[in-house]
């Protein structure tokens, strides 16, 4: 598979990354035993780049992937994240603060069995700690040999000018698809200008471009697209007529609407790497060809008109952020 390189790092990525997310059962159901056979065959396609997080299944994805990788950590770009804590009231806590940046890196090294993470990001922007400081305490973790690249999270354009001035940033990661495109161009372009990578997840607008699923009542109950804008009866009776447009232009390339979907991605400047959130391995095959795709200028083009920029809504997963330090004036616009 095509390989990229990250930033201002030195990592090399393949074209496409696996998003494990929903290996910790954010969807539904997961199988662990499943899980572990699918990042291994992932591995076997190709798909070095592996990314997770602290908070997906707090904890069990680390621990899930440190098992899968297990004996293999030389073909793997491991990414993780910090700073989603929980809230026993429910929702999200951020900690940005310099001190916890040290203490979840040496838990995420433990529960994924390594001794360097290859790229660290902050999974969202603490309000009450300015990004100069969480930067710096990211910082002192390359300096000691236990994290080779910086990244940053859903970060304003201005936040990540900031940090970028503490230390090289090497990847910027948040929603971009078809679907939802305005915020996510805009922060490429500061990314285009600072010469960092950009991580898309969610490229198949968590599942909805696939044509695969329609609106929230069809999703299992544990499911928490559920509670998603963009699942929910109008905005979803909307967005269907925007699938089936795409369904038209992928038949007219011969490939499904989500490898035309992925394509467009890999096709946009400076190159984005989509990050695709399988957890079945016939959905994997499907997306690892749509490296191999070259869609024509006017099937691009029709894209771009279909799913044309126009604001929205959000559909960040349920439950408010913040920060678990005091309140103070908010140092990102998001």
């Amino acid at each position: 598979m095509e390989t990229r390189t990250l930033g201002h790092s030195s990592l090399s990525v393949s074209a496409l990354g696996l998003g494990c997310m929903s290996l910790s059962g954010v969807y539904g159901p997961a199988d662990d035993a499943a899980s572990v056979s699918l990042v291994q065959h992932a591995l076997d396609r190709g798909i070095t780049h592996l990314d997770s997080s602290d908070m997906y299944g707090w904890g069990h994805n680390e621990t899930l992937l440190g098992r899968a990788i297990k004996g293999r950590r030389a073909q793997v770009m491991l990414a993780t994240k910090f700073g989603q804590v929980r809230n026993p009231n429910g929702g999200n806590l951020v900690n940005g603060r310099p001190e916890y940046v040290r203490e979840a890196c040496e838990a995420s090294l433990a529960r994924l069995g390594v001794d360097v993470i290859d790229l660290y990001y902050q999974h969202r922007v603490d309000p009450s700690v300015p990004i100069e400081e969480t930067v710096g305490g990211m910082k002192r973790l390359v300096e000691a040999g236990k994290v080779r690249a910086l990244g940053l999270s859903e970060a304003a354009p201005a936040t990540i000018r900031r940090a970028h001035a503490v230390h090289p940033i090497s990847a910027v990661q948040s929603e971009y698809s078809l679907l939802y495109r305005v915020e996510a161009e805009e922060t490429l372009r500061t990314c285009r200008e600072l010469g960092i990578s950009y991580v898309a997840y969610s490229p198949l607008g968590r599942g909805f471009l696939t044509g695969t699923v329609a609106a929230a009542d069809a999703l299992p109950q544990n499911d928490a697209r559920r509670g998603m804008p963009r699942f929910q009866s109008s905005n979803a009776q909307q967005n269907q007529k925007l699938v089936d447009a795409l369904k038209e232009l992928a038949a007219n390339e011969r490939c499904t609407p989500a490898q035309l979907c992925l394509a467009w991605l890999l096709s946009r400047k400076p190159p984005v790497v989509p990050l695709v959130g399988n957890s079945k391995r016939k959905w994997l095959e499907e997306n690892a060809k749509a490296t191999e795709l070259r869609p024509s200028e006017a099937t691009l083009a029709a894209l771009d008109e279909t799913f044309s920029t126009r604001p929205k809504p959000r559909s960040r997963m349920p439950g408010r952020i913040r920060s678990i330090s005091a309140i103070a004036p908010s140092t990102s616009s998001r």
